[in-house]
């Protein structure tokens, strides 16, 4: 078993999984495991006939609680690196061994994020205007917050540690949890940094933040930081496993 692992959530992606799956197995080492968060198409067992282990939700929780399920998988089987993949084929997998190269090599990191607005502005996707502003405005808010700079809040395209993982398996924010989980990361002293990634269009189904629901979704991420900053957050220490096991099992 390799000791790095790729957590792919997965929701009605049965035309892009095995593609998403392949590219990760040709470009690094990692294990992959599946979250398929309730699909209602043949996701899972595409996924699984692609050499991924599979997790199955009962009904969809949404990504964040997909992702959750993936790290705490990576929390149970020991591994000491994850990296979150989407399973829409828009994120490149000769991107994961820089990631790695990167964390690896700053012992102060907890996380790397692929960024698409990070000395690359202009190639690659990088969605519609109107979730640009969007994207904008949240790196405004969460470099003051963090006193970094953010460029890429929305990205998806992560890597972490051990200590990355414990945390993230113990508390993930669900609905739409990239921005929040950049304050997670700040609020429990663990660093992070970005690498410019170039990302793709997805190969097969559809957003669900089009064009329509991008105000709304600016809305609820700008509320979701502003409740992330009135949270209070115990840090969680290198090795905390009784205290992730403890919590969910209440």
């Amino acid at each position: 078993m390799s000791r790095h692992l790729a957590i792919v959530p997965a929701y009605n992606e049965a035309g892009a999984i095995a593609a998403t799956i392949a590219d990760i197995h040709a470009n690094t080492d990692f294990d992959v495991v599946v979250v398929d968060d309730g699909s209602t198409d043949a996701t899972a067992a595409v996924a699984d006939a692609a050499g991924a282990a599979v997790l199955r939700h009962p009904f969809n929780l949404g990504i964040g609680g997909a992702v959750q399920s993936g790290y705490l998988y990576a929390l149970d089987n020991g591994y000491e690196v994850a990296v979150q993949v989407d399973g829409d084929g828009q994120h490149d997998a000769r991107h994961i061994p820089e990631l790695l190269h990167h964390l690896r090599s700053h012992a102060n990191l907890n996380m790397v994020t692929g960024s698409r607005f990070v000395d690359r502005e202009g190639a690659g996707y990088q969605s519609s205007g109107t979730r640009r502003i969007g994207i904008r405005l949240f790196a405004w808010i969460l470099s003051r917050v963090t006193g970094r700079r953010i460029t890429d809040p929305t990205s998806g395209f992560r890597m972490v540690d051990r200590r990355g993982i414990e945390l993230f398996a113990r508390d993930y924010p669900h609905d739409y949890p990239e921005v929040e989980a950049v304050l997670l990361l700040h609020f429990h002293k663990l660093e992070g940094a970005e690498l410019p990634v170039l990302m793709r269009a997805r190969t097969s189904g559809v957003s669900s933040i089009n064009a329509h629901r991008s105000i709304y979704y600016m809305i609820k991420v700008l509320l979701a930081i502003f409740v992330g900053l009135l949270r209070a957050r115990p840090v969680v220490e290198a090795g905390d496993r009784a205290a992730v096991a403890a919590e969910h099992s209440i």
